[in-house]
């Protein structure tokens, strides 16, 4: 268990938190939430004990261990890997040390025997014999090969790395798990032995993510933070999301008898409960949700982009046809006889771990590069929108202000008053449509490219990673906008609720051909026939 008491911080005139008292308790998995700029990875910080609060403190049991998700990506470059993920229990590393060294002395003394065996019990109590096994165990898990095991951090490529120093914070069953953003960077294999590992997890984690569908699935219980405080809720963060959604319209029925309001609560807890899987999560979080009450749903302060693109003429049946597309960049061919033929509310997304050639792809067909060999034709009908996955160029050095900046992509001579709307939906309202576009965050950048496409009127929507650097907030408008967008689209995301809930058909460009198939996201990766041939087609 941890406890947080009375703890406040702020920096400069910006309160963060006040007054924060809270538990977390073993068995249980926290979703720590909230607005971009909130402060969650602050509060990680403060319960890590690297960042002290201006008031009160946090604790734990005297003798609990807390294990921390580390960032920096090459703070381990002279260890190797097994070494650097059993360097995560601390006491067990140090005695393992110490051990050694005595061990090693050419001048082994009596004094020298007696403190080696009380550091072989200390280690023996730490299940110190299996912590070579362990850790084998964990990076194996997470798509770590043995061949790899013995190499030194400085040998691994960056997203080898940051799965060992996952495996770092896993390892030795930690009292209390703090992550910070574990999903990035991880293929979707390692993803889903994650979520398994913290499901069956005993003890108590907290996690920061903008994954949803992880959250959903490892989660027992929510921590918001909005208004500089944390709330805790029972739920995943569906549940949050839904809860929050309907405590605003309870709010705005202010006419209507309570009596109704609670029926409508016992609904909407109904539904949730009945959607449950049978893991551990769901069976706690269905306890926990039957206990609510009409006073523990509350308004989130939170405000969504609304998003929504509408085509300004439908689409006829000849769409889109790619036929024997080669590419070769800097040496590497990408892109190899690709060959596919888009059909009229096909929504696509291409997946795997080729990133080069979903983005060779997205480009060519955008007309924004040349294929080598092969061709491709849009039809008559189609209007494209393009999101590429950088969009650096579209903004540096840019002195326009928002609104003149969008008036450059407006197909008529649109008033200023017309642009402000659009940029008002992605939350770019009064004076924030005037700030000059060179200065923009990450999301505010993706934010006003959305603007832009739904400006455009187009019929066929081409996405590259659209959710990088959104906010849950954003990513949740933009899923619903494009659920219900009628146009046909082409998209990447790494988003794994993003892909299912929008996607009627995957397709994966494997260095040796293209699988396509008619089918949700889930069944493609549920289909143990298919994920082998997958594999086999990625295999070197």
């Amino acid at each position: 268990m941890i406890t947080v008491q009375d703890v406040s911080l702020r920096f400069g005139d910006k309160k963060l938190f006040e007054d924060i008292n809270l538990k977390f308790t073993p068995g249980n998995c926290y979703g720590l939430i909230g607005a971009n700029g909130a402060g969650k990875s602050t509060f990680v910080r403060i319960l890590s004990g690297e960042l002290e609060p201006q008031t009160g403190h946090v604790s734990m049991p005297k003798d609990a261990r807390l294990a921390v998700l580390k960032q920096n990506h090459f703070e381990y470059e002279e260890f190797g890997v097994l070494e650097t993920v059993m360097m995560g229990h601390a006491r067990l590393y140090e005695v393992m040390k110490e051990k050694d060294a005595i061990y090693m002395k050419a001048d082994f003394t009596d004094e020298d025997g007696m403190r080696a065996a009380e550091l072989e019990g200390e280690f023996a109590e730490m299940n110190g014999w299996e912590a070579e096994s362990e850790a084998a165990i964990l990076l194996s898990g997470l798509g770590i090969p043995e061949s790899l095991h013995d190499k030194q951090m400085s040998d691994l490529d960056g997203s080898d790395k940051v799965k060992v120093l996952l495996a770092q914070a896993l390892f030795g069953k930690p009292d209390v798990l703090l992550l910070d953003e574990p999903t990035n960077h991880l293929d979707i294999e390692a993803i889903r032995w994650l979520e398994e590992f913290l499901i069956n997890f005993e003890n108590t984690v907290i996690v920061v993510s903008h994954d949803r569908h992880f959250l959903n699935k490892v989660c027992t219980h929510t921590a918001d933070l909005d208004f500089g405080k944390i709330q805790i809720y029972a739920g995943n963060y569906d549940f949050w999301y839904e809860s929050s959604q309907l405590a605003q319209k309870l709010q705005s029925d202010a006419n209507k008898k309570k009596e109704e309001k609670i029926k409508e609560l016992q609904a909407f807890i109904a539904r949730f409960s009945a959607n449950a899987s049978k893991s551990k999560q769901a069976t706690s979080r269905k306890k926990s949700l039957d206990k609510i009450t009409l006073d523990d749903i509350k308004p989130s302060s939170r405000r969504y982009p609304y998003v929504q693109f509408q085509p300004e003429r439908e689409i006829g049946n000849d769409v889109l046809r790619v036929e024997s597309i080669s590419k070769t960049i800097d040496g590497v061919k990408v892109l190899d006889n690709v060959s596919f033929i888009m059909n009229k509310d096909d929504k696509i997304a291409f997946v795997g771990t080729n990133e080069a050639a979903k983005t060779a792809l997205f480009k060519i067909l955008a007309g924004e590069m040349e294929p080598d060999e092969g061709s491709y034709k849009w039809g008559i009908t189609t209007t494209q929108a393009y999101f590429p996955k950088d969009n650096s160029e579209y903004f540096e050095g840019s002195e326009l202000t928002l609104v003149e900046w969008l008036r450059q992509f407006s197909p008529a001579d649109e008033s200023e008053s017309f642009l402000r709307g659009f940029l008002g939906r992605m939350l770019f309202s009064g004076e924030e449509a005037l700030k000059k576009a060179s200065v923009l965050s990450g999301g505010e950048k993706v934010r006003c490219m959305l603007s832009k496409m739904m400006l455009s009127g187009a019929n066929i929507l081409l996405l590259d990673e659209p959710t990088n650097h959104l906010d849950l907030e954003s990513i949740t408008a933009l899923n619903n906008g494009l659920i219900n967008f009628k146009g046909s689209m082409i998209f990447a995301s790494h988003d794994h609720q993003f892909v299912q809930s929008t996607a009627n058909r995957i397709i994966d460009i494997t260095p040796k051909g293209v699988i396509d198939k008619q089918m949700t996201y889930d069944e493609y990766l549920d289909d143990p026939e298919l994920q082998k041939k997958v594999k086999q087609m990625y295999a070197s």
